[in-house]
């Protein structure tokens, strides 16, 4: 048998297993259709903006000026006002869940403003969903600075402190949640798509005929990776394409970066798949491992939603271990801030690292398993 590496032989395989995937329309499913409804699904589901706060308003003053509050409120956009006959009954509201937030005035309100004192009105939230509470007490503070310009009866204050929002003005969630998506999808597919395809020929007995035959363990590799690289990197462009044409999320970075960050990430995650797949040698334990190992890491450990600066010590340190918590770094910047190379060459290097790693420890497993 050769040891020297022979394309040949890996093109083989790989043609080999190209008219196998255009044979089988789970994997055309999986690899191309399956990125497109989840983009699509999730996109649209989950939107981090909060509208349409339930509001009630107990006004106990009924004056001009109580009045004007309560219309900051309702064409602020974010609130749905609606009207309670008495403070008890706007709490009551919240207990069973009718509102989310009460706006009670208090009698002399607008008295307390004409005379230079402080005007008494509390806003009540329901603190049981602390995220979407924390999210409506942003949009008070808001309306709080508006309230605070347009009722005081003194002179307006000579300066002025005023927010204004880099790389996405408008605070649209999708610039955030998208491309969040495309780092989920696109390891998911490929570790997914690696670990079943070895361990489909090990479940049908052929790995041992085509063990029996000249090819060296890192012919069969690249030979039965190709296609799939192919299939993720088509995959890559469908959620791209979904990003920009149907969300209008910008892409301002440099696209070179892009792919070869692209490249290293889909190195890490399908060397994860090659370890299940000759672990497991079982397209069903390998399907169930490589989702319990791919989804829940990379949703809850890479900054997908939850801010990693918020995680525990530890945790933080984990995330370092995990290839998406760096693609979602990159991929967010190369999407909305576009850095220069300084500015993503740490976990360019981290993810660079990663990949080696995930290569070496796949390889070595594949090696040791083929040759006795």
């Amino acid at each position: 048998m050769s040891a020297a590496f022979d394309p040949r032989r890996a093109l083989a395989i790989a043609r080999k297993e190209a008219h196998h995937v255009a044979r089988d329309p789970v994997t055309l499913t999986v690899a191309l259709a399956l990125p497109l409804l989840w983009v699509l699904f999730f996109g649209f589901a989950i939107d981090l903006n909060v509208r349409d706060v339930g509001l009630l308003v107990a006004d106990g003053d009924k004056t001009r000026a109580s009045r004007e509050l309560v219309e900051m409120f309702s064409g602020s956009g974010y609130f749905r006002v609606g009207r309670a006959r008495s403070a008890g009954e706007a709490v009551a509201a919240l207990g069973n869940e009718r509102a989310k937030a009460a706006l009670i005035i208090e009698p002399d309100f607008a008295r307390d403003l004409d005379a230079g004192r402080p005007a008494s009105a509390q806003v009540l939230l329901d603190g049981a969903d602390n995220a979407y509470a924390g999210t409506t007490a942003a949009y008070l503070a808001g309306i709080q600075g508006q309230a605070r310009r347009r009722l005081a009866s003194g002179p307006p204050a000579s300066a002025e402190l005023r927010a204004r929002f880099l790389f996405n003005p408008e605070l649209d969630s999708h610039w955030f949640i998208v491309p969040g998506i495309f780092v989920i999808v696109v390891g998911l597919i490929a570790s997914l798509l690696t670990a079943l395809t070895v361990a489909r020929e090990w479940e049908n007995g052929s790995m041992e005929l085509l063990l029996s035959t000249p090819v060296r363990p890192l012919e069969i590799i690249a030979g039965k990776i190709a296609p799939y690289l192919g299939l993720s990197l088509a995959g890559v462009a469908i959620v791209y394409v979904m990003a920009r044409a149907v969300f209008h999320v910008p892409f301002v970075g440099s696209r070179l970066l892009f792919l070869l960050a692209t490249g290293l990430y889909l190195a890490a995650t399908m060397a994860q798949g090659l370890v299940i797949s000759v672990v497991t040698r079982n397209q069903q334990l390998a399907f169930q491992a490589a989702i319990n190992t791919g989804m829940l890491p990379i949703q809850l450990l890479s900054g997908f939603i939850f801010p990693i600066e918020s995680m525990p010590v530890f945790f933080q340190y984990l995330t370092m271990l995990i290839p998406a918590r760096w693609y979602m770094t990159l991929v967010r910047s190369l999407f909305l801030r576009g850095p220069d190379l300084a500015m993503v060459a740490r976990p360019l290097a981290a993810l660079t690292a990663l990949a080696a790693v995930s290569v070496a420890i796949a390889w070595k497993k594949f090696k040791t398993d083929l040759e006795p």
